[in-house]
């Protein structure tokens, strides 16, 4: 079978630069395209180079549907504008679309999933396995504990981090509202300053810290009376999120269109 060939935005970001080695070094894979913005230092540069490896003859591009004209799969760690003006050409394009952006808005993610419709989409805000793992932990817990349980999701990043409540604390979010059968927009609390009065029951609150360079940090609280429970994730190296992103690009060969998470790729999403 041929390798899934694959093309990265965001080329000559963190990232970006980290999905390059990483499919350089992954069985199954291949890069066929890399993208950055037109006004990039970076386009015409070429995508192993920049990611500092051997030369690998895919030079960065600011042309999105030429890229995916010979692509599989689209992995996308780029800015919600951009994320959802590629989505229509993926879909457009027959090409599967890995979405690890986050910040997000209800819009966005209405076109997202409209996309859905003609490719294959998994949208995630934490790619990684363990993250995905402490969704099922967070949601079977807040079933089992129930709203009488104050649930609280504390996240802390980088200082250079742009959104908050992160991706991932928001996927926690989503997890502990489906274990108590609710919808996180009604029962979210996002900040909290000066007299708030008392904690209103049911909510899941969010606190989020930045600074230095932490790559993520992520810690569910559930308080009950005289006794608390935390489950956490800790992530060290961004690798991670890299490598659960070209897991994710591989899983999409042969799917039918739809909108998928990293919990139907990790087969756990019916667990």
């Amino acid at each position: 079978m041929s390798d899934v060939r694959l093309v990265v935005v965001g080329a000559a970001g963190r990232m970006g630069r980290m999905l390059i080695a990483a499919i350089g070094d992954s069985l199954g894979a291949t890069l066929a395209g890399a993208l950055e913005s037109s006004d990039s230092p970076h386009v015409g540069q070429d995508a192993g180079l920049l990611a500092g490896r051997a030369a690998n003859g895919v030079a960065v591009s600011s042309d999105p549907e030429a890229a995916l004209k010979g692509a599989d799969v689209l992995i996308d760690f780029s800015s919600p504008a951009s994320t959802v003006a590629l989505a229509e050409l993926a879909a457009a394009a027959g090409v599967a679309h890995v979405i690890g952006t986050t910040g997000l808005s209800t819009s966005d993610l209405e076109a997202i999933a409209a996309a859905a419709e003609r490719t294959v989409v998994v949208r995630s805000g934490n790619m990684s396995l363990g993250v995905n793992l402490l969704a099922l932990l967070v949601e079977r817990a807040a079933s089992a504990l129930g709203p009488a349980w104050d649930a609280e999701i504390i996240e802390m990043h980088h200082k250079m981090k742009v959104d908050a409540p992160s991706g991932t604390a928001l996927l926690l979010g989503e997890a502990a509202a489906r274990g108590r059968n609710v919808q996180l927009a009604e029962h979210s609390a996002r900040a909290r300053d000066g007299l708030t009065g008392p904690r209103r029951p049911g909510d899941i609150g969010f606190a989020s810290l930045r600074g230095g360079t932490v790559v993520g940090d992520h810690t569910v609280v559930f308080a009950g009376a005289g006794e608390r429970i935390e489950l956490s994730h800790r992530a060290e190296d961004r690798g991670i999120f890299a490598r659960g992103a070209i897991a994710a690009a591989l899983w999409t060969r042969g799917r039918a269109p739809g909108l998928y998470s990293m919990a139907d790729v990790l087969g756990i999403a019916d667990a």
